[in-house]
C-alpha cells in the first residue's frame, strides 16, 4: 500500500561535485522520517501534466535517526527535466511534495553472509545509509565490501566519510575503483578499472582459501547493485559465473 503525499522542505543544499548536489529535506509536519536504509523516496515535481512523467525517485543516502530531516544525493543528468528542475528551481526553503518510504532494497537480517556493497555514481546512497546504520546500531555482520566504480578522483562521493567508517567497523573496507583518472601523488592505493575485477578476485580467493582439500564451492555472499543499467548488467553475469545463485543478487537500477 503506497503512503500518502506530504510535504518536505529544502533545509540544506550543497555541491559535492561539479554535477552533484546533495539536498536535506525536513518533513513539514514534523514527524520522524522513518525508513531503512536502503529505500527510496518519490518526488512530484511540476515539471509535466501527467503524475507518472513528473515522479522522479532517489536512494535515501542519509541513515535512520528519528528526525524529520533525510538527505538526498542527486546527479544533472543531460537533458533530464527533474534533475534540472532541482537544480535550477530548488533554494533552501524550497517545498517539495514527496511520497515514501518506498522500496525492498534493504539488508538482510541477520547479516550471515558477506556483504558485496557495489555501485557507482549517487548510487553510493543506499550503501552509505547501510553501512551508518550498522555501525550505529553495532549490528552483528560478516565481511562488508563497499567497490565503488567512479571515472575520476573527483567523483568519489562520501570519501573522506567511508575512509574513516572502513577504520571504526571493523570487517568493512571500502574500495573505490577509478576508470578514468590515476592520481600521481597519492596516500592511499588506487585501484584502476571497474568494479567487477574486484568483487572477482575477493569472492576467488576466498573460495580457494576454504576449498584446499574439498570441492571447489562458492563463499556465502549477498550482492547487492545500484547504479547504471550497463554496470548492473555486467556484474550480475559475472557473478554467475562465479558460482552464485541469481537469488543472492539483489538490485537497485538508476536510470
Amino acid at each position: 500500500m503506497l503512503q500518502p503525499w506530504q510535504t518536505g522542505k529544502v533545509i540544506r543544499i550543497e555541491n559535492a561535485t561539479t554535477t552533484t548536489r546533495r539536498f536535506w529535506i525536513e518533513l513539514v509536519s514534523g514527524l520522524p522520517f522513518h525508513f531503512e536504509p536502503g529505500q527510496f523516496v518519490t518526488l512530484d515535481l511540476p515539471i509535466h501534466e501527467k503524475p507518472s512523467k513528473r515522479w522522479r525517485s532517489y536512494s535515501i543516502a542519509s541513515w535512520p535517526d528519528d528526525s524529520p530531516v533525510f538527505e538526498l544525493v542527486i546527479v544533472l543528468l543531460e537533458g533530464g527535466a527533474g534533475t534540472k528542475y532541482l537544480f535550477e528551481e530548488i533554494q533552501v526553503g524550497s517545498e517539495l511534495t514527496l511520497r515514501g518510504p518506498q522500496g525492498s532494497f534493504t539488508l538482510p537480517s541477520p547479516l550471515e553472509k558477506d556483504l558485496f556493497l557495489i555501485c557507482t555514481g549517487t548510487g553510493v546512497a543506499p550503501f552509505r545509509s547501510m553501512v551508518h546504520h550498522i555501525l550505529r546500531h553495532n549490528l552483528a555482520h560478516r565481511d562488508i565490501y563497499l567497490i565503488f566504480g567512479c571515472r575520476r578522483l573527483g567523483d568519489a562521493l562520501y570519501r573522506k566519510e567511508l575512509e574513516e567508517l572502513e577504520m571504526n567497523l571493523p570487517g568493512f573496507q571500502y574500495l573505490p575503483v577509478f576508470s578514468r583518472e590515476i592520481p600521481e601523488n597519492r596516500e592511499h592505493l588506487i585501484r584502476t578499472g571497474y568494479v567487477h575485477a574486484v568483487f572477482e578476485e575477493i569472492c576467488q580467493k576466498k573460495r580457494t582459501m576454504e576449498s584446499l582439500s574439498a570441492e571447489m564451492v562458492v563463499h556465502p555472499a549477498a550482492f547487492y547493485l545500484c547504479g547504471w543499467k550497463n554496470m548492473i548488467d555486467e556484474a550480475k553475469k559475472r557473478i554467475t559465473d562465479l558460482g552464485y545463485d541469481r537469488k543472492s543478487i539483489h538490485l537497485e537500477l538508476y536510470g
